[in-house]
């Protein structure tokens, strides 16, 4: 008897030490990540939030992981992109009120260590981008191989014609270096190419895919199949279609953002987002053909709000893109992570775009760096609380968990995401330490024109960076 007990205690402890040990081990293994950026993408333009675009698959990857609802961005496009990979804040290399855009020179500083070189360090050799880059073309020390990544598919510039693949006449879509000269709509080109790269990814080494799609972004341009979903007339003329600024006489204008227009904008921009949504479905079947969904980090966001002069829609926020009101800033984002993060939650907290850095920095298991902005916000993925903070927005914009002041105005935003109650009138002593703040970060630009290329300046053949 006494034998049989003593088995007994032998088999439990070892049971015990094995499901230890299996812990420790889940801790170890670093996840799969894949980072996914939508561009223009409105708070009203996913269903979960309860648009009338069809987004399942946004949907199903939410309703299963956290939902930050209080995640801020900046109301540009490139802005958004290097405080993202950097965790810093664009302001502080002179990068808020612009975009890297045909004419300008420079980009994202080269002796900043931006997302794929931190993730090199904890082991990942594996680190693809794909998509729109947005952050610098003017010189091959900007490609994204050159800072970081180790494989590339996708195009350079913002704007770009989602079939013909020109941008001002030349063809920016890449692979690595070289030109690409794939043919296909460019959602279809970027999720399939995210597709064959997972489908060639062992289950021993974790890799990191940034998936930068153009959708939304102008020219508003869609697949048949997809406007048919949203009652699209082939006998209708078509209307609302704003203009496209800055390509006004063109080489190659006869088909640049002409193909794939529907019956109206709503309707062009509901089809685009809905290509994207059924690529993101693919490539979580992709993981999970692969057998590596279970471990793999999904990270989704817009870079900001969405333009309701293209299609987009931020209600109930105020303002759009280009602005710092809630329908600019506020951006859609969630992360999933099966077995580690419980489904359906939602958060509060306040998160931003520059702590995705620091935040994956910590799960992958590397120090968190002392030389970002953003905070490791595991905390909030688990649904508990962060330390106190503000959020520099830009301009003269600031956010608290409370409060909110944009152009002087007041807002108690964790009651009044619409922006409709201007309290600055009865709060002065909160007006004006937001406004030390506010100067504190205005303060930090270096102040620093970019250098433009003259006037009669034309991109280089199929825009390939020079050396």
């Amino acid at each position: 008897m006494h034998m049989k007990k003593t088995l007994v205690l032998i088999t439990s402890l070892f049971l015990l030490f094995c499901i230890h040990m299996k812990g420790q081990i889940d801790e170890l293994k670093k996840p799969n990540i894949v980072l996914i950026v939508a561009d223009d993408l409105g708070w009203n333009d996913v269903s979960f939030n309860g648009s009338d675009i069809r987004t399942p698959n946004i949907d199903s990857l939410a309703r299963h992981g956290v939902v930050l609802k209080r995640f801020y961005v900046s109301p540009k496009c490139s802005p958004t992109r290097a405080g993202l990979l950097t965790g810093i804040y664009p302001d502080r290399f002179n990068l808020r009120g612009y975009v890297y855009s045909i004419r300008y020179k420079g980009g994202v500083p080269v002796e900043l260590t931006i997302l794929p070189e931190m993730l090199k360090k904890a082991g990942y050799n594996k680190l693809a981008a794909f998509g729109k880059w947005h952050l610098g073309h003017s010189h091959y020390k900007y490609h994204p191989i050159s800072q970081g990544f180790t494989s590339f598919y996708g195009h350079y510039n913002g704007a770009i014609d989602y079939y013909s693949h020109l941008r001002d006449g030349e063809i920016d879509w890449h692979r690595d270096y070289e030109t690409s000269y794939d043919v296909g709509y460019s959602t279809d080109l970027i999720g399939s190419e995210v597709v064959r790269f997972i489908s060639n990814t062992d289950s021993q080494n974790p890799f990191f895919a940034y998936v930068a799609f153009n959708a939304p972004h102008s020219p508003m341009q869609a697949k048949l199949e997809e406007l048919e979903k949203y009652n699209y007339d082939s006998n209708a003329l078509e209307q609302e279609y704003a203009i496209v600024e800055g390509h006004k006489g063109e080489k190659g204008m006869n088909v640049y953002g002409l193909k794939g227009r529907g019956n109206n904008l709503r309707q062009t921009y509901s089809a685009m987002v809905s290509s994207m949504d059924l690529w993101i479905g693919k490539i979580i079947n992709a993981l999970k053909s692969n057998g590596i969904h279970d471990n793999t980090l999904i990270w989704f966001l817009s870079d900001n709000g969405g333009i309701s002069s293209y299609g987009g829609d931020n209600f109930p926020l105020r303002g759009g893109k280009h602005s710092q009101w809630e329908g600019g800033v506020r951006s859609i984002s969630f992360v999933n992570w099966p077995g580690k993060i419980k489904p359906g939650t939602e958060s509060n907290q306040l998160t931003s775009y520059i702590d995705v850095f620091p935040t994956l920095e910590k799960i992958v298991g590397l120090p968190v760096s002392d030389k970002v902005d953003g905070i490791n916000i595991m905390n909030a993925l688990k649904n508990k609380t962060l330390p106190k903070r503000y959020l520099y927005l830009g301009k003269d914009a600031v956010v608290s968990k409370k409060w909110k002041m944009n152009k002087g105005e007041l807002f108690k935003i964790e009651d009044d995401i619409s922006e409709k109650n201007d309290l600055s009138n009865k709060n002065p002593r909160i007006v004006k330490k937001l406004a030390e703040i506010i100067n504190y970060y205005k303060e930090m630009m270096p102040g620093e024109k970019p250098e433009i290329y003259p006037n009669d300046w034309r991109p280089p053949k199929n825009w390939v960076m020079p050396k």
